[in-house]
Parts: C-alpha cells; sequence; structure tokens
C-alpha cells in the first residue's frame, strides 16, 4: 500500500522508493496519508497505533531500524538538544524529537561516493508531534526496534487517538524533505508557523553585548556603563544590549534551600515584584522601595541611550516569572494567583540528564502563575518595561512548564496556554517581534511558537569548561537542521577575549545569527570583532540558518576520529563554508555530561567543493556553468574549481577555516569574474548587496558594497580600471591568482553602501 512521497508499508516493512527502512513493522502500526484524496501531490504520511487509546504514557514499537545510517536530535539535558548518529534503533536515544535516515540502494553502512548526494541517496525524515494533549517522541529498545513514546504529562489526561502520532516523508534533497515534512506538520497542526512566515527581530543585524559572562548574576547599571563604553571605544559599538539574570525583585522562602550553580544564580528565589532591583534604581539601597519611574529602571536605559549608539536594550526573564515562580501569598502578586507546585518530569529526561537545576526547582517548587491569569501577568511585566524604554525579552527555562501539566490539562495543553499569552504580551508592548526563546528544546514548544522567531540553539558558551566549544559548535550545527525550520537559531554569546575566541566567532559568522559577547569590561580582542562587526554596529549575518553540508549529515565530527565538520550558507550572491575540527569531545551517556573523548585528537583531512553550499546555483547568474572561486579567509588563497572539483582541507585540533564560495561568471569578452567582498570579514561576500553584469561594449561588473576594508573579487584578467562613487581608485591585481582588490573607507553614515564599477 503506497502511501505517500514513495513510502509504502507491507508485508511488514516500511519502505521508501522500494528501500526498506523499518522491518518487522508490528501490526497495530497504522499509515494515513498526509493530503486527502484529490490532492495533486501527496506529501508523505503519518505513522500511529491502533491500542486500547488509554494511558498518560504509553510506548508502542514500531519496527526494527537496521544497517541504516541515521543522524537524530535528542534531548541530553532537559533544557537542551544535541546530535546523535547511530546505524540501528538501539542506538536511538530517549527524547529523540526529529531523525533522518540515510537509504542508499546497495551501499547500507559503507560511505560510498562523494557523488551519492546528487541522487543515489534517499533521506527518510521522521517527526515525532503532537497529538491532542500529548506529545510523542522516538527512543530505540534492545531488539533494535523504534518505539513510539506518547506521554500527557497529566494523570488525568490518559485518553488518547494514536492515528497521527510521527510523521514520514522522504526524498533527494535532505534540506527539502525536512523543510517541506515541517510545513505539511504546519498546515496539519495548525499551531504553530514556519519560520519562514515569521517576522525576524532587528537585533539579527547589529552586534550586541550581554550581561551574564560578564557580571552574572551581580550585573548593576554601572557595570553596563563600563561595558558600553568599552566596547565602543574599541571600534565595535554595541547597537543592542541584552540585560540578563539579575535584574529582577526576587526572594526565597523561608523554608527555601537555596541552590547555587557556578553562575551565582539561586534557583530557589522566586519573583516578588515585577520592577526592577534596587541595582537599577538611582541611588538605590537593597530592600529601599521607590515608586518614582524617573529614578529607577527607566532613567538606566534612558542613560545608556542617550550615551551610546543603543538602538534596542532586552532583559531576561524566565516564563514562570523568575527560576522558582513567583511568590505565593504576597500583596504585589496575589492578583495572579500563583499557586505552589512541584515539577515532575518525564522518564525519557530522567534517563539522559540528573540536572541539578531541575532537581532544586523540583525540590523548591515553582510558583505558577494560573494559566487564567498569565496573559495579565506577561501584559503587566511587558507594558511595565516598555515604558521603561525596554524593547525586548529573552524569555528563558521555558522546558519547565512540560513538568508542571499535572492539573492542567498535561504538558502540551499548559505550554501552549503559556506561549498563546506570552506572544499575545509581546505583540502588544514590544516591536519587532522582539523575543529570544532559550532552555525551550522541547517539542510542546517548538509546535506551539506561532510568532517567536528567535530561539537558543544549544546549551551555554562555558568559558572555562575546555572540553564544552567544540561540542557547542557541533550541537548548534545539528540542532539548527531541525530547530531552523521553526526559527532562527541563535549562538550564545561568547568571549571575544578567550583562547577559542576565534573558533566561535568564525562559526556565528557562518550561522546566520545574532553575533554578541559577554566580554567582562575592558576584556576585549578588537582585532577579532573588527572580523565580525562593521565600524557602524552592524554585522555581515548570511540569509540562512547554518546547517551541515550533505556529506557531514551521518559523520560524527565529535567523536569518530576522523571527519571534519562543515557548515554551510548563503549570502545574496555567494556562499560561504565554516570548516571545524570538532573531535575530543562530546555528551557521556553514562556520566551524564560533556567529557574530553580524547586528549590528544589528529590531525585530519578533509575535502570542500562548491556544491557544499546546498543552494548555491539560486544566488548565481543564469547560463553558470558551475565553475568557483574558493577564497580562505585564515590561508588568504584564492582557488578555481571547475565544476564538481573538490580542493583538501587540513586542520589541527581546534582549528577552523571559513571559505566564501562564489559562482564565476564568463563574460562575452571571455574573461571570467568573482566577487569575493570584504576579505578580512569572516563573512566576506555577505558585504556584496547588488551584483549586475553588463557586456554591451565592454565587459563591465556593477556593484554595491556595504562596510570598509579591503575589497577584493576574482578577475581572469587585469581591469582597466575601478571606480568608486564614481571616482576612480587605485587597486592591485595578483596574476597569478587573479585577485584583485580595492580599500574602501569607513562611511560615516549608517549601513551606506558603495557604488563600484569595475571595467575589465
Amino acid at each position: 500500500m503506497t502511501v505517500g512521497a514513495g513510502i509504502s508499508v507491507s508485508d511488514g516493512k516500511l519502505t521508501v522508493f522500494g528501500n526498506c527502512i523499518l522491518d518487522d513493522v508490528h501490526d497495530n502500526v497504522v499509515i494515513t496519508p498526509a493530503s486527502g484524496p484529490g490532492d495533486a501531490m501527496i506529501n508523505g504520511a503519518f505513522i500511529g497505533v491502533k491500542s486500547d487509546q488509554k494511558g498518560n504514557r504509553r510506548v508502542f514499537p514500531v519496527g526494527k531500524l537496521e544497517e541504516l545510517r541515521f543522524m537524530c536530535v535528542f534531548r541530553h539535558k532537559f533544557w537542551w538538544m544535541t546530535q546523535w548518529m547511530g546505524a540501528s534503533g538501539k542506538d536511538i536515544p530517549f527524547e529523540t524529537q526529529f531523525l533522518v535516515v540515510e537509504v542508499c540502494n546497495d551501499t547500507h553502512l559503507d560511505e560510498g561516493s562523494q557523488d551519492e548526494a546528487e541522487g543515489s541517496v534517499v533521506y527518510a525524515v521522521f517527526l515525532p508531534i503532537l497529538e491532542g494533549d500529548f506529545r510523542a517522541v522516538l527512543q530505540g529498545n534492545e531488539q533494535n526496534e523504534m518505539e513510539i513514546c506518547l506521554e500527557s504529562g497529566d494523570p488525568a489526561v490518559d485518553k488518547f487517538g494514536g492515528s497521527h502520532l510521527v510523521f514520514v516523508a522522504a526524498g533527494s534533497d535532505p534540506y527539502d524533505v525536512i523543510t517541506n515534512s515541517v510545513k505539511t506538520v504546519e498546515k496539519y497542526l495548525q499551531t504553530f508557523s514556519h519560520r519562514e512566515k515569521k517576522k525576524m527581530p532587528d537585533i539579527l543585524n547589529w552586534f550586541g553585548w550581554c550581561t551574564w559572562d560578564a557580571f552574572y548574576t551581580n550585573v548593576t547599571a554601572e557595570g553596563l556603563k563600563q561595558g558600553l563604553e568599552r566596547l565602543e571605544k574599541g571600534g565595535t559599538p554595541p547597537r543592542f544590549v541584552i540585560i540578563d539574570d539579575g535584574w529582577q525583585t526576587v526572594g526565597m522562602d523561608p523554608t527555601g534551600i537555596e541552590y547555587r550553580s557556578d553562575c551565582t544564580a539561586n534557583f530557589a528565589n522566586r519573583l516578588i515584584h515585577i520592577k526592577e532591583n534596587h541595582k537599577f534604581r538611582k541611588n538605590g539601597k537593597e530592600g529601599q522601595k521607590v515608586d518614582d519611574p524617573e529614578m529607577g529602571l527607566r532613567c538606566v536605559v534612558s542613560e545608556m541611550k542617550d550615551r551610546h549608539t543603543l538602538k534596542y536594550v532586552y532583559v531576561w526573564h524566565a516564563i514562570t516569572g523568575y527560576w522558582g515562580g513567583v511568590k505565593p501569598g504576597i500583596t504585589e502578586m496575589e492578583h495572579y494567583e500563583p499557586k505552589l507546585v512541584y515539577p515532575i518530569s518525564s522518564p525519557g529526561v530522567q534517563s539522559n540528564d540528573y540536572s541539578d537545576v531541575l532537581q532544586s526547582i523540583t525540590m523548591n517548587g515553582v510558583g505558577l502563575v494560573n494559566p487564567d491569569k498569565v496573559f495579565d501577568f506577561y501584559n503587566d511585566l511587558h507594558s511595565y518595561l516598555a515604558s521603561a524604554g525596554i524593547d525586548g525579552v529573552k524569555v528563558d527555562v521555558q522546558s519547565i512548564l512540560e513538568t508542571l501539566g499535572a492539573g492542567h490539562g498535561g504538558r502540551v495543553k499548559l505550554t501552549r496556554k503559556y506561549h498563546q499569552a506570552l506572544e499575545a504580551s509581546i505583540s502588544s508592548n514590544f516591536h519587532e517581534n522582539a523575543i529570544i526563546a532559550c532552555m525551550s528544546h522541547n517539542t510542546d514548544t517548538l509546535y506551539s511558537a506561532k510568532s517567536t522567531a528567535v530561539m537558543r540553539a544549544s546549551d551555554d558558551f562555558f568559558p572555562m569548561d575546555p572540553a564544552s566549544h567544540t561540542i557547542h559548535i557541533a550541537s548548534v550545527a545539528y540542532n539548527t537542521i531541525f530547530i531552523g525550520e521553526f526559527m532562527q537559531p541563535d549562538w550564545d554569546m561568547f568571549h571575544s577575549l578567550h583562547p577559542m575566541a576565534e573558533y566561535h566567532g568564525a562559526a556565528r559568522a557562518v550561522g546566520g545569527c545574532a553575533i554578541y559577547v559577554s566580554d567582562r569590561p575592558g576584556q576585549h580582542d578588537f582585532n577579532l570583532l573588527k572580523k565580525l562587526v562593521l565600524p557602524d554596529g552592524s554585522v555581515l549575518r548570511a540569509n540562512l540558518p547554518g546547517r551541515p553540508t550533505r556529506d557531514c549529515l551521518f559523520s560524527d565530527p565529535v567523536r569518530d576520529g576522523k571527519s571534519l565538520l562543515k557548515i554551510w550558507n548563503l549570502n545574496d550572491f555567494t556562499g560561504v563554508i565554516g570548516v571545524f575540527n570538532c573531535q575530543g569531545a562530546g555528551w557521556c551517556g553514562v556520566r551524564k555530561q560533556m567529557v574530553i573523548l580524547d586528549e590528544q585528537p589528529g590531525i585530519i583531512t578533509g575535502f570542500i567543493r562548491a556544491r557544499d553550499v546546498d543552494y548555491l546555483p539560486e544566488v548565481a547568474e543564469d547560463g553558470w556553468t558551475g565553475d568557483s572561486i574558493l577564497y580562505s579567509y585564515r590561508g588568504g588563497g584564492v582557488a578555481y574549481l571547475p565544476r564538481n572539483a573538490s580542493m583538501s582541507v587540513t586542520l589541527k585540533p581546534r582549528e577552523y577555516e571559513v571559505f566564501t564560495v562564489v559562482p564565476v561568471m564568463a563574460l562575452s569578452s571571455e574573461a571570467k569574474f568573482a566577487p569575493i567582498g570584504l576579505i578580512k570579514m569572516f563573512n566576506s561576500g555577505g558585504a556584496i548587496k547588488e551584483l549586475k553584469y553588463e557586456s554591451e561594449r565592454s565587459a563591465t561588473i556593477s556593484l554595491k558594497v556595504r562596510g570598509c576594508g579591503l575589497f577584493g573579487a576574482y578577475s581572469s584578467t587585469q581591469p582597466q580600471r575601478i571606480i568608486v562613487d564614481s571616482q576612480e581608485v587605485e587597486f592591485e591585481y595578483e596574476g597569478e591568482s587573479g585577485l584583485v582588490t580595492i580599500a574602501l573607507s569607513v562611511s560615516e553614515e549608517e549601513l551606506y553602501l558603495w557604488n563600484i564599477v569595475i571595467e575589465l
């Protein structure tokens, strides 16, 4: 029986395009087409089960997965996901929320040829979704069976349908299959929106500073002033700032048990007032109440914006108000009807992670605002913040809602109600869809986000943990394959003055994300920052979420000792690829933490091709032959690659390289040309905003370019002249490599575009 997108189930086998993915499929497994009869295209199918439809948590085996490579993202921590690679059902971790299987006609586990991506590989995508008040995830068992785990999070919610638990689709382009799958689920559920439909907040286009790793909860108004001044004086002015945890008025219950992690937050604290604490009031003292708004947060924000070039100020808060929620039994909060409840986490989460933070919150309980009053809570909080000049919020601790569903209709219903209220309040009080979601890596949240457009994509940047840095890059890249369909992934802050700073900076340059640091005042590497930030505070952001290249989907760049991680993205007229040696550290399921796996990982050689940028033809001119220029940022070299050619790249442990990939245009004069961009910036090609080729009289190229510094291009012949803003300028030309360069000065106008004309 064929049910959709080349998918069929018969004789106990689930197959795609004639290739078996699951064997020994159980008799109670049912398949439902994604679209009804008469539709022009049936895009995939839903997997469900027949059962007695009772229970608030059930596990259903589906069928055996054997000798097929897969990559999945799963919640290794309560708050966060990371990637895992395997080849059989028993390798599928608990809490798997996305899985893609590689199906080759003949190769199976063989690595095969580099041409597999051209059509001999089929990619099958499995998306466990929400059904009514239940949430599904995947997991494996010792019999190599893929299982569906279904749970409501409320003992009273124990009846389910079971027909639409996992969506499956297949095709030859993994990125298209994933995108189309999420869009099909979007159409079916109608509870969330795809990233492409969402308005992106403007902070993504500017450099920012976050207070967290600079001060942790010891942040003060004076500290903000110092940090902004130092970054501005260095020539990289922040245009947005995030005041992280530490500005709110919080307190602990008399019987509370204090718990502070290394980051100094006390997770037993609860919110006791929506207004700021004494550190953000003029001449404020702890315990002192000041009702004059001109003496509080409004004064701090106004002074920051008046004295600096800030466009946006965001503040942090938890989705429940604070880590321990809102304090019950006090006058300031009683109208929100908070009630003390105790988290109950899923057995799947407990199998993967023993979270000290979650244990502390569980021990002390959460002051949960009545779901019927939560819009009032958010609206009061956000309207106050907006009146003080705050432009947006970072909303943290979001996954905690899944543990509080008992008595509220379950985890899905509670999460959705809170997010509907949150997004309504954001829309009412702030412009620019000004919200960053954080600690929110559960599908309850993802499939309930109608407008939220930015989400932290992995666990934190940990400046003091040497095992974390390579893991951070790999986790974000692989998580983005899934998260990037819902929101623009946020790669988190980092320190510019740090042994791994360039590594982190290069990754963010190809990530398509906001670029912001958490430097302590005076502790900056401005040489590094100027590879990311222009003098006007803008950044050269790539257009898409940065994702691993096709040939990296099923290799393990942190554990296998032989694979490099390649991350691709697109600009308006060029591609960009970041290459990273991430080997040597990874998640340990036994110790339940990130650990160093190899103290001395080796030097690795890999290969890079223009077609690693999956959508490069979309930005190439008509008639592109496939020839490309690759410019290496660190190496400074220009390589001409004919169609389908490759070049080697060798990296030591924790090294990186960034390549700008440019389609070569063959002109009527027989000259060949490819604009590279600002070659001293990580994402060189992000500077090119317009490109036109004219060949009526002579070969002429017209460009509009943003930024300053050394602009480079490839030309097979020496240009006759180059004109910038109607003035002829000097240029240098390297005949051997074809690299032509000119110097662009700093414009006083924000986001200024230089008009460049190159005559060959």
